[in-house]
């Protein structure tokens, strides 16, 4: 923020020092009137020209750390007041109380006001107070300008000034600002100071830097657990849950006991890659260290439940909650619900949810993603307006998406391209990923190709992108499009994204690849499939080979389908598990159409529940029939 701007809003935040001294507000609470009173017995006069046979500050000073602890700000301004009124309110020590009593009731402006009418302002603690208080309650700007206004003083900040301005460059995203300060930290030698190193690694995780911040992190040998707890929240923001999983077992070998913070890290790890073994091992471990209760930990175990295909253990968790549930417990099995394509639960308990606490902007993610899953057109576009009309929230590029994908889905393109040219936001590579897909859906290739262009433009190195359309092109027989296509990822060095899909068997993970030969069983794999296949054709089926990206023939389009990882990981669990044993597989990419209808047929034949985690949802294949209702 420039220096002009914050001069102005230093301005506009000061107010009259006199309102404090306004006699309106001298009506002093019985715990004010009572030691005034014992001031009268022990012969200390108020008066003005009198002088004090005791000093006065140390009475107020204990009633203003009351008003601290109890954030009685009310109180407070009537000390204030009467503090101006004997002309002792710019006693650097009691107006340093006041400052941090405004701070800590988020009256920041009232304690900027009267830090800058102390005339002796060399205290560090009083600057790391306001510093500290615009740090929490905002404009972080201030904080910053503050830390720098410190050195002007011939003031050094010290391991306690660190830890509020690096809070303040997180809020702020302002990476190069956080640099310059771990400089000043490096120069201070506070860098291995946990609570300063703590910050630091906060301020690199929000800034999208978890490198830098496990720099941080591994110089600090006396790591406590709320370090622990910031690297693993470091990691689990910036989209790395299997180093946070793996720093969390390193946690445990030193003994530290875990604490809410660091179970509900590690279990959302867990959830986004659909660890089921580990999240069940940290259920047991949360329950045997006395976490039963705690409904945070609960909410977690809820989300991950969810998400690794177990929706049942997900409300039972969800109802031992009790009445009183958290919004964010509530969002969390309303979303769990609309990711498995569960609408009609999903929006029921969306109902029950209205009737107990106000839903945010999360709940409608969650509602309108069940609406888009489900199909349901009406009831999206009702839930959308009811969120801004009656809830008054403003709609971010995530409920855009899902109305986006939802009109798409229905064959709407021109409502879904003019929703996205009236959205009060920029249009994120969601949006456009989500008309693409719906594109896909319908052989829509003109729109399409608008939206692979925005999409280019947003993710440029995206291979996946130009894979959906040269797909496309391939389904047409425009084999031109295709090889345009192919040509223009090999000029830009884009290579096509490697399919994976894994599988969890007896406490073990197992990974294929796409034409996969490198597995131990992959011999009887293979076999497996060629069983599969014939029973398969028996029942009707015949693969499907436009989506082929190669311009082949058909017989090795035909094998290329076949033997796509999610196939693979079906078949190893097939023959490594008794009959009747549901799967769950995880893939890193969308299932393809041939995919899809070939697991209904596995389901009917072996008469197993067969669920698939792909990148847009889950599917439930049981009798031949997925509960996305082939549409996805």
């Amino acid at each position: 923020m420039p220096l002009s701007s914050i001069s102005k809003l230093r301005r506009a935040s000061l107010s009259s020092e006199s309102q404090f001294a306004d006699s309106s507000l001298i009506n002093l609470t019985p715990t004010i009137s009572t030691v005034h009173h014992h001031r009268q017995n022990d012969n200390v006069k108020l008066h003005e020209g009198q002088q004090f046979h005791r000093s006065p500050a140390s009475y107020y000073a204990s009633l203003l750390q009351s008003c601290v602890a109890r954030k009685a700000i009310n109180p407070g301004k009537q000390l204030h007041a009467r503090l101006f009124q004997m002309g002792i309110g710019f006693n650097t020590y009691l107006a340093t109380k006041l400052v941090n009593l405004y701070c800590v009731c988020e009256s920041v402006r009232d304690a900027h006001q009267l830090f800058d009418k102390i005339p002796k302002r060399n205290n560090l603690f009083l600057w790391n107070v306001l510093i500290r208080g615009y740090a929490w309650n905002g404009p972080y700007e201030m904080a910053v300008s503050l830390y720098h206004q410190m050195f002007e003083y011939g003031l050094i900040p010290d391991r306690y000034t660190f830890p509020f301005v690096l809070k303040a460059c997180s809020a702020l995203s302002a990476i190069e600002e956080g640099r310059k300060i771990h400089d000043r930290v490096i120069h201070s030698n506070c860098e291995k100071d946990v609570f300063v190193g703590a910050a630091l690694i906060d301020m690199y995780a929000k800034c999208g830097c978890p490198g830098n911040a496990r720099q941080v992190f591994d110089m600090i040998e006396a790591r406590d657990v709320v370090l622990w707890n910031s690297m693993l929240a470091a990691y689990s923001q910036n989209g790395q849950p299997d180093e946070a999983l793996a720093l969390c077992s390193q946690m445990a070998l030193t003994g530290l006991k875990p604490t809410e913070a660091t179970l509900v890290t590690v279990v959302s790890a867990s959830a986004d890659i659909a660890d089921l073994l580990v999240g069940k091992e940290l259920h047991g471990f949360g329950w045997r260290h006395g976490f039963e209760s705690n409904d945070k930990v609960k909410t977690s175990l809820v989300d991950m439940y969810a998400k690794s295909g177990l929706v049942k253990v997900a409300r039972t968790l969800f109802e031992q909650l009790g009445e009183k549930k958290r919004v964010v417990s509530w969002n969390a099995m309303i979303t769990g619900y609309a990711m498995h394509g569960y609408a009609a639960e999903s929006l029921d308990l969306f109902e029950k949810m209205r009737r107990e606490v106000v839903p945010d902007h999360i709940t409608f993610v969650g509602v309108l993603g069940a609406c888009s899953h489900g199909g349901l057109l009406d009831e999206g576009w009702r839930f959308f307006n009811l969120m801004v009309r009656e809830y008054h929230i403003e709609p971010t590029v995530q409920h855009y998406t899902c109305m986006v994908d939802l009109l798409g889905h229905c064959g709407q393109f021109d409502k879904a391209y003019n929703l996205i040219m009236e959205m009060k936001v920029v249009p994120d590579s969601g949006v456009w990923g989500a008309l693409l897909n719906s594109c896909k859906i319908h052989g829509n290739i003109e729109l399409a190709e608008l939206a692979v262009e925005k999409l280019v433009e947003l993710e440029p190195n995206d291979a996946g992108n130009y894979v959906i359309l040269s797909n496309m092109y391939a389904q047409a027989g425009n084999w031109e499009g295709v090889a345009r296509l192919r040509k223009l990822m090999i000029d830009n060095g884009i290579k096509k994204s490697t399919a994976c899909s894994w599988i969890e068997v007896k406490n073990k993970v197992h990974a294929f690849l796409s034409g996969d030969t490198s597995h131990p069983n992959s011999d009887a794999v293979y076999k497996e499939l060629k069983r599969l296949e014939g029973l398969m054709a028996e029942a009707g089926y015949v693969a499907s080979t436009g989506s082929v990206f190669h311009d082949v023939e058909d017989d090795e389009k035909t094998s290329m389908v076949c033997s796509h990882s999610e196939r693979l990981a079906i078949a190893f669990g097939l023959i490594s598990t008794q009959f009747g044993t549901r799967l769950l597989i995880t893939k890193n990419l969308r299932v393809c159409e041939d995919c899809h209808v070939a697991i209904k047929f596995i389901s009917k034949i072996t008469k197993r529940e067969l669920i698939i985690r792909d990148v847009n949802r889950y599917h439930h294949f049981k009798d031949g029939l997925c509960s996305c209702g082939d549409y996805w």
